[in-house]
């Protein structure tokens, strides 16, 4: 490496190190690092003088040194701090004037006019073909947004590079297109197949938001579903309430039968007859009301084709067809589906009479559970008693 070259790196490094704005995440040394690497790849693969080669390896380490002094018109930027750098290192200034010109080179639309103008810009881009574009891409979107340039939706940068890859990039040398293109078009493909694919997506969700927006159908379903699994989940509670009496009275009951009654035929023990009648009829009235409360109600299980076609039968409840042949049933239930009213209509019928039953239920065993802590205070008043009386007539 010659000595220019070497003091131009440990200048540019320096620069681009504690100079450069950090908020550069692209356009940084990294990068200038990178397009030194590629030109001198480029350069290996032609046939240039010494003194050429020197100048694009210059080129590449100078080229995006005026970032340190701002965004706007950095080539001409680092133009000057490249002229100023090389005049006081003693360089000829036809020389200096060729670095200048290479400098120049890589201003975007700028269409080279010799082999290492093309050499320079290949090097500038050759990122596009490589497998670490796609890093280097986020960089430069984030880099933008940072200096308030530009602010990029990811549909916006993707539709962006897509336009650079298709109609404003291009490889010169025969070498990049040879090396780089297959790269470069490996990218493309990846960039259309995600904008394809957010297409789709965004298709899809817009389609559900247009679903969701013009039909009801799911809302009004989840909440049939919800109303009639809380309906039933009601009836299963009063049933259980129910079976709880029913064990309960049917426990006193057996304890009676086997306890106190045979007790009964002793003369000594008559006190305890009308508290034990007292006991057992509460427990025998509680029992009854319970199975009351729990007992199906059971329908004609019949309808005819006037119901169906008038929407005055509900054929979701068993009830309603429970005598009738498969043939009429499947008939009936077509017709049920051809009309979404007769569905609404045969689910809100459903809760309406869930409702109904379950007002029953609840109102029966609310009198039975009454019945029940009556007979249970008054049997026990009725015990204390009559061991009391018996007590005072014994003294």
């Amino acid at each position: 490496m010659s000595d220019i070259i070497e003091k131009t790196k440990v200048f540019a490094t320096d620069l681009l190190t504690n100079t450069l704005d950090p908020k550069h995440l692209y356009h940084n040394l990294k990068h200038t690092e990178r397009v030194v690497k590629s030109t001198k790849e480029l350069l290996d693969a032609h046939n240039l003088s010494e003194e050429e080669n020197e100048m694009l390896i210059l080129t590449a380490w100078l080229h995006d040194t005026g970032y340190t002094k701002g965004t706007t018109d950095h080539e001409e930027s680092s133009c000057v701090i490249a002229k100023d750098f090389l005049s006081a290192e003693g360089y000829e200034n036809l020389k200096v004037q060729k670095v200048l010109d290479c400098i120049r080179a890589t201003k975007r639309y700028y269409e080279p006019k010799n082999l290492p103008e093309m050499i320079i810009r290949d090097a500038d881009s050759s990122h596009f073909g490589q497998k670490s574009y796609w890093e280097t891409s986020d960089y430069l979107r984030e880099e933008l947004s940072l200096l308030g340039i530009a602010d990029y939706s990811t549909k916006e940068w993707a539709n962006a590079n897509m336009e650079m890859f298709k109609k404003e990039h291009q490889f010169y040398t025969d070498y990049a297109k040879e090396k780089w293109q297959t790269g470069k078009d490996k990218n493309l493909k990846k960039l259309i197949k995600d904008k394809k694919t957010e297409k789709d997506i965004a298709k899809k969700e817009a389609l559900k938001a247009k679903y969701k927006s013009e039909s009801p159908d799911r809302g009004i379903q989840t909440l049939f579903r919800v109303t009639l699994k809380n309906h039933l989940t009601l009836s299963d509670i009063a049933d259980t309430k129910a079976n709880i009496l029913l064990s309960v009275n049917a426990i006193i009951i057996s304890v009676a039968l086997s306890s106190l009654i045979p007790k009964l035929d002793n003369p000594s023990n008559a006190y305890l007859i009308y508290p034990t009648v007292i006991f057992i009829i509460f427990s025998v009235v509680s029992m009854i009301m319970a199975v009351i409360a729990t007992r199906p109600n059971i329908t004609s299980g019949k309808f005819t084709k006037q119901d169906v076609q008038n929407k005055k039968v509900n054929l979701l409840f068993f009830g309603n067809f429970h005598k009738m042949s498969l043939g009429e049933y499947e008939w009936a239930i077509q017709e049920l589906v051809k009309d979404k009213e007769y569905i609404y209509g045969s689910l809100t019928k459903d809760l309406y009479f869930l409702g109904l039953v379950l007002n029953r239920k609840y109102k029966i065993l609310r009198w039975t559970y009454t019945v029940f802590m009556i007979g249970i205070i008054i049997s026990v008043i009725a015990f204390g008693l009559a061991f009391h009386f018996n007590e005072t007539i014994a003294r």
